[in-house]
């Protein structure tokens, strides 16, 4: 495979990340990192099995600390990526003491045997949640809230089928790749679930209609209406890779669809709840609320793998069921990070400064945009926001080389970030990040986008 027709590959069907076998990426490793991270490299790319989106990695880390990651070399980066973990930043102190004190106390839960700790977890969460979803299920990571959800919906309704949206992420594991509109992660794979029906989604900005709120509407009922089956709708609140903000009346019509048609709605916001979005949960933006929600990544306060599924009472009329059965479903130290990282968003006012530097962001990057041609669109909310880069703005041709050596270009100069849809400067700071640093991070980028 020539390198033209490996860029078209990901271009087309990767809008997770940014891609790691390019050009940049090889001067990247060659110039711009220590001796003795490229021998870890090596021995990193040598032990691990190699994926798409992770190996060769961009450098090694040592430390983690606020909004910053460091590297072996003494490197440090503004970590405007995080795998959206980082709320609290990294290694925040009161979490840590927390965690530290549970080690000497209760460490593990065996099934069959509850604790106070997950039960007080469990009770917080159904206090920040409206009407009756008060019903949890705690799992080790994201990918099995889906699927805990997928499974409950199916006994609720009945129905097997599910819509989803194209270019959507849900999760890694089989099931979760199976509803998910994201191709890369179905290559290779074979078979999966079936009855999945996927829609395009409703994007603002390069939309496949003219009024692509509205057709996604029509497309969601006529698949409702044609399939007669259909038991959920999965979708992201807010799509977190290429940040994508749907309008309230889209949601409210959406929500509408689905008690029509006998459908139970699925949020994941597992990589944009808990402020991310200025909101503990960003369904809290559009006055509609979901009949499974599934929570993950910052849950745990970027130290422990911690997620979560929260459904309605009226749900639990099973006697007998079985979802999933994590060996750590009721970990004392995964509810209590989760408990503690509420604590500590509710306790510093995190919701607020996100909204705060929400307004800030926004005035800032219009001023790059205004500035710059290569800028086509800005979108975001909270600590969430994507610049997206077009070759010119009347066609909306992505920048998708431009976008890269921008990422390096920042990368060099301390900057780190995720490129989404190949084109999409993907910026996601801890939501502790000061006003200083949210400035020296644009700086660099209206600096990178300057220099090319």
């Amino acid at each position: 495979m020539n390198q033209n027709e490996e860029n078209h590959i990901d271009i087309n069907k990767r809008t997770e990340g940014d891609i790691n076998f390019s050009a940049e990426r090889a001067k990247w490793l060659k110039n711009d990192i220590s001796e003795k991270a490229k021998t870890l490299l090596e021995k990193d790319a040598r032990y691990f099995l190699h994926q798409s989106l992770s190996t060769p990695c961009l450098d090694v880390l040592q430390d983690s600390k606020g909004p910053f990651i460091q590297s072996v070399s003494g490197k440090n980066y503004l970590d405007f990526h995080g795998n959206n973990v980082h709320q609290l930043g990294f290694s925040h102190p009161k979490l840590v003491a927390r965690l530290t004190e549970q080690l000497q106390l209760l460490t593990f839960s065996t099934r069959r045997y509850t604790n106070e700790i997950a039960i007080n977890f469990a009770e917080k969460l159904a206090s920040l949640l409206p009407s009756d979803l008060n019903r949890t299920l705690l799992t080790p990571n994201g990918s099995s809230a889906i699927g805990i959800a997928l499974k409950l919906a199916r006994a609720v309704t009945g129905k097997f089928k599910v819509v989803s949206f194209w270019d959507s992420f849900h999760g890694a594991s089989l099931d979760a790749i199976g509803v998910g509109g994201e191709a890369v992660f179905r290559e290779y794979m074979g078979p999966l679930m079936p009855g999945v029906e996927r829609i395009p989604p409703p994007v603002t900005y390069r939309g496949i209609y003219e009024d692509n709120e509205q057709k996604c509407l029509e497309y969601l009922e006529y698949v409702f209406k044609k399939e007669g089956d259909i038991g959920a709708f999965l979708a992201e609140t807010v799509r977190n890779t290429d940040v994508q903000i749907p309008s309230k009346s889209f949601w409210k019509d959406a929500r509408a669809l689905c008690d029509r048609y006998g459908v139970l709605l699925i949020l994941d916001e597992i990589p944009i709840a808990l402020g991310r979005t200025g909101k503990m949960f960003a369904f809290e933006h559009f006055d509609v609320e979901p009949d499974i929600l599934c929570l993950g990544k910052g849950l745990g306060g970027g130290i422990f793998p911690q997620a979560a599924m929260v459904t309605r009472d009226s749900f639990n009329r099973f006697g007998d069921i079985s979802l999933g059965h994590y060996t750590h479903e009721k970990s004392p130290l995964g509810s209590l990070a989760g408990r503690t990282t509420i604590e500590i968003i509710e306790e510093e006012g995190l919701l607020s400064k996100a909204q705060n530097d929400e307004a800030f962001m926004r005035e800032e990057l219009h001023r790059l945009e205004q500035k710059h041609q290569l800028i086509g669109d800005i979108r975001g909310k909270g600590l969430l926001w994507g610049i997206e880069l077009v070759k010119d703005r009347n066609t909306k041709e992505k920048a998708v080389n431009e976008a890269e050596k921008i990422m390096y270009n920042c990368l060099k100069n301390g900057l780190s970030f995720k490129v989404s849809a190949g084109n999409v400067l993907q910026l996601a700071p801890a939501l502790t990040i000061s006003r200083n640093e949210l400035s020296r991070a644009i700086g660099i980028i209206d600096n990178a986008i300057q220099e090319l």
